[in-house]
């Protein structure tokens, strides 16, 4: 199943997509619901960010040779993870698929994509079990983790460098059912492959970092878990498009801009 967030008119609701479609939910993909009788072409709504999360968790470095590239561009020894720890991201951020992301004047230019599998929990879950924590989500959508460098190196916090307004497009969908294991991220920038890489070659998978995370945070429905990035990253321009593509999920695409 698909879920979306859309926008038709001034109305805004939870759908499902289906056969290039959109059926307005009652209600939402977290808690009750039932199907409307207003079905719409998907080429006649817009889409929105799929979920806006109580909390947005990040798993930041989980991909080696992510990890040994930005070690070397920095000339240190790569130091990979010795635990599934999780940072933040900030609500302000998001976009949703075909929006800009918009660079402000003052960014250098090393602001770079990240393409990532993002996992949406689905119900409150608490000290859970790696083999119950697939039970807690909901599905699967696609982030992309836009990082200025510079300032992710110079700032105290993350606070500029990840979560710059339009730095975190999200989309376009929610998809159920998916064996994140079985799934592979594809990042392109104007039509040409970047990098591909396989989500099981992470670090610490999806059921590692549920399992680990609900012994001390309590899980609610909605919130997402980014599971980080794997290979090298390169420059955004103005005038760039950059898609994420997940096996069995789709494509989110996202056109740069630069502010003059």
């Amino acid at each position: 199943m698909r879920w979306c967030r859309f926008r038709s008119g001034d109305a805004e609701a939870f759908g499902i997509v289906e056969n290039g479609a959109v059926t307005q939910v009652a209600g939402t993909p977290f808690g009750g619901h039932a199907r409307t009788s207003i079905t719409l072409p998907l080429s006649q709504v817009k889409l929105l960010v799929p979920v806006i999360p109580p909390t947005f968790y990040a798993a930041g470095v989980n991909y080696r040779e992510h990890v040994t590239e930005m070690a070397h561009r920095r000339g240190v020894k790569p130091e990979f993870p010795p635990n599934a720890d999780v940072g933040y991201r900030a609500n302000n951020a998001l976009i949703a698929t075909d929006e800009p992301i918009v660079i402000p004047r003052d960014a250098t230019e090393q602001v770079q994509y990240e393409g990532e599998l993002v996992v949406v929990i689905g119900r409150r879950c608490k000290r859970v079990s790696e083999a119950e924590a697939l039970d807690c989500v909901l599905g699967y959508t696609i982030g992309n983790d836009v990082s200025e460098r510079t300032w992710q190196r110079g700032d105290r916090t993350f606070w500029r460098g990840k979560n710059t307004d339009t730095f975190k497009p999200m989309g376009p969908w929610i998809v159920a059912g998916l064996d994140p294991d079985d799934l592979r991220v594809t990042i392109r920038l104007n039509g040409r492959e970047m990098f591909s890489y396989a989500v099981k070659d992470a670090i610490f998978g999806v059921r590692r970092f549920i399992s680990r995370m609900s012994q001390y945070l309590t899980l609610h429905p909605g919130d997402v878990l980014w599971m980080g990035t794997d290979g090298p990253t390169e420059n955004m321009k103005d005038g760039d498009v950059v898609e994420v593509e997940v096996t069995g999920i789709g494509v989110l695409r996202n056109p740069v801009v630069r502010e003059h």
